[in-house]
């Protein structure tokens, strides 16, 4: 069984939270589910440790979370390769155990939830303390409960990720990047109240690029 490590100080498990990519996991009646998320924000630096994350409806995992209002984190490194995203992030869960044949170590935190070993450097537990609905997503904020550092590897962030693993496609058509965070908006028209879900800047942080 994994040595967990809890710190007094949950800092030491949050790293760099705002440019991250991430695990995002939950369980509901007996089924485990997980997907990846980009956007985490921590608010609160004192006890309670209060953090954001917000979560496309259309998911499994955001079901999960909105019912029992637990979920964790595993915060990514850069030894992930395309596939592991392609399990967790590109592929639902409402069909299909995420889970089955995953090679790398799972276990189990305090509430219950997977944490994941492999491809990770530290973990993050949560209970839901409040709700706001955006149509496409929701926005949980939600008090750290355990946490611990599983290594000293460096975090994965989704510029590398862009970069460094996701396959590169033809570039045939032109959208606009975000000049803090890389993030790539695929359309034609940048619409003007448009926020980077990454950084959170608006339009006049993005610039015209091929897609």
């Amino acid at each position: 069984m994994f040595n967990n490590k809890i710190h007094p100080t949950p800092q030491e498990a949050l790293f760099k939270p705002t440019y991250g990519l991430y695990v995002l996991s939950a369980k509901e009646n007996g089924k485990d589910n997980a997907c990846i998320i980009d956007s985490f924000m921590q608010v609160t630096n004192i006890s309670p440790i209060l953090c954001v994350i917000t979560v496309i409806k259309q998911t499994l995992t955001h079901d999960m979370i909105f019912n029992t209002k637990k979920f964790n984190l595993s915060v990514l490194t850069k030894d992930a390769s395309y596939e592991f995203y392609n399990r967790f992030g590109h592929q639902s869960g409402r069909n299909v155990n995420k889970f089955d044949g995953y090679e790398g170590i799972i276990l189990r935190s305090v509430n219950g939830l997977i944490y994941l070993v492999d491809n990770a450097n530290a973990y993050l537990s949560f209970e839901v303390k409040e709700t706001v609905d955006f149509e496409t997503h929701t926005m949980f904020t939600a008090e750290l409960t355990d946490c611990a550092v599983l290594n000293d590897k460096e975090s994965v962030s989704y510029t590398y990720y862009q970069q460094h693993i996701k396959p590169p496609k033809p570039q045939t058509r032109m959208g606009y990047r975000c000049k803090i965070c890389e993030f790539l908006y695929e359309g034609d028209v940048l619409p003007e109240s448009f926020l980077c879900p990454i950084c959170k800047h608006g339009i006049k942080d993005f610039a015209q690029s091929l897609c």
